[in-house]
């Protein structure tokens, strides 16, 4: 078996932890990269997504703090009109911090609970 990388380890730890406490909750799951920033709701149990945003294809230029709100508020607006309040949220590999905090940061004041 290969080795992880620690982003690797971290990620799988973090996804171990969210099964067992997150119960029958779809999960906000958070991709980043240099240039973009991404966010799903995903029901696991169905094993599709229910909602998703992202900074690809707006006119918000570059992945930072204001765009990572932008995604924030309307993964948060997409999710109540799928009829979804409550999610876990699931920052991936991502330390909870910058870009990563405040798109959670706006879906909580956009009305997901978590």
């Amino acid at each position: 078996m290969a080795k992880l990388s620690l982003f690797e380890r971290r990620r799988r730890r973090v996804r171990t932890a969210l099964r067992s406490r997150g119960g029958a909750r779809p999960r906000l799951s958070v991709h980043r990269t240099n240039k973009h920033i991404y966010a799903q709701v995903i029901d696991d149990t169905a094993g599709r997504t229910v909602a998703s945003a992202s900074t690809l294809g707006t006119e918000q230029s570059g992945a930072n703090v204001d765009a990572a709100v932008m995604v924030g508020k309307t993964i948060a607006d997409a999710a109540k009109q799928a009829g979804v309040t409550s999610v876990v949220f699931d920052r991936g590999g991502y330390l909870y911090h910058g870009r990563v905090k405040a798109l959670a940061d706006a879906a909580r004041e956009g009305g997901l609970e978590f």
